[in-house]
């Protein structure tokens, strides 16, 4: 009878991050140290803010892309604060509008405060972020999180504006995640880049890069929806919420007229069972949808890493070619 190891599996995250770890346990210490104020609410809020974030995927975009375009400085540990300042504002105002009690299986900051002061907060980060900037001179840096900020508001905006009448076209639903996701990996990428060059074409070549990196981001997580178990995301949440993606509305474009009028019927109903979302997860698994994302994703991903090969190889640029690997691989 064979040994069984009770090791647990390693995080690929650690390996990845191995040319930046010094760089990311310096990063981790400033940020908590910038996150204290002297408001006892606000400072017991930023403390459950700093416990419960994630796998510090963005940060490691800004470092990598440093150290693949130059020397990394204290202005790239600055830029990666400030990513994490005004995403995270973005994500406590978006529980708000989502009325949503959970982020990353902990309770969010609208569940444990209430609405208001959840509010509040997000604008309290957004003008950290904004302050860290401006005190530093940190322009270029401001100019690219803040087109970024600006890409999401109005992604989310015109996803609800479609979302009424479930009649995304695929080229909107482009439009929508490289507003909404890929814009934030792509500010990541292009203010490492701006932390470490002067040179716009660089800026503009990796944030190129980071938008379609994000686009296959987004594609794998749309994916999830169609998975046998729950891993990251509820199985079939989209659905329930009624959002349209990539791999439903191929199906629906590929369908039959009654089939896609039934499948529509189902999704603009008031309550969606979970036998309707079977029904649906398994109209868009026959209809070939799975595979056409997948492909897509792919695309995205092969696109991207051709743009990585045009830099200098070293050991930033083998890790960061990694990360992009890890985003269209990972499990949640």
């Amino acid at each position: 009878m064979e040994a069984v190891s009770l090791t647990p599996m390693a995080n690929p995250l650690n390996s990845i991050k191995a040319p930046i770890a010094v760089e990311m346990d310096v990063f981790e210490r400033k940020f908590r140290a910038s996150m204290k104020t002297h408001v006892f609410l606000l400072d017991k809020i930023m403390s459950y803010i700093v416990k419960r974030k994630g796998k510090q995927v963005r940060p490691m975009f800004v470092f990598l892309s440093a150290g693949v375009c130059g020397d990394i400085s204290e202005a790239t540990y600055r830029g990666a604060s400030l990513i994490e300042l005004l995403h995270t504002a973005t994500l406590v105002h978006d529980d708000v509008v989502d009325d949503s009690n959970y982020r990353r299986g902990f309770f969010s900051i609208n569940a444990l405060w209430k609405n208001k002061i959840a509010v509040l907060v997000g604008d309290y980060l957004l003008s950290r972020g904004l302050l860290l900037s401006v005190q530093n001179k940190d322009y270029n840096l401001l100019e690219i999180v803040s087109g970024a900020v600006k890409e999401m508001s109005e992604g989310e905006l015109l996803q609800f504006e479609k979302a009424r009448n479930l009649d995304i076209s695929e080229e909107v639903y482009y439009d929508i995640i490289r507003q909404k996701t890929a814009s934030l990996i792509a500010s990541c990428c292009a203010v490492g880049a701006s932390s470490v060059s002067v040179d716009p074409d660089t800026v503009s070549r990796m944030w190129e890069f980071g938008i379609n990196v994000g686009m296959a981001f987004q594609i794998k997580d749309d994916l999830f929806d169609y998975g046998e178990e729950e891993i990251g995301k509820p199985v079939g949440i989209d659905i329930k919420e009624r959002k349209m993606t990539l791999p439903l509305i191929y199906s629906l474009n590929k369908a039959g007229w009654s089939k896609k009028r039934k499948i529509l019927r189902m999704m603009r109903g008031k309550n969606i069972k979970p036998k309707q979302v079977r029904e649906v997860i398994n109209f868009v698994k026959e209809s070939g949808g799975i595979e056409y994302a997948e492909n897509k994703m792919n695309e995205y991903y092969d696109r991207s890493m051709e743009m990585l090969s045009e830099f200098e190889q070293n050991g930033y640029r083998t890790s960061l070619e990694e990360l992009v690997t890890f985003t269209v691989e990972r499990k949640k």
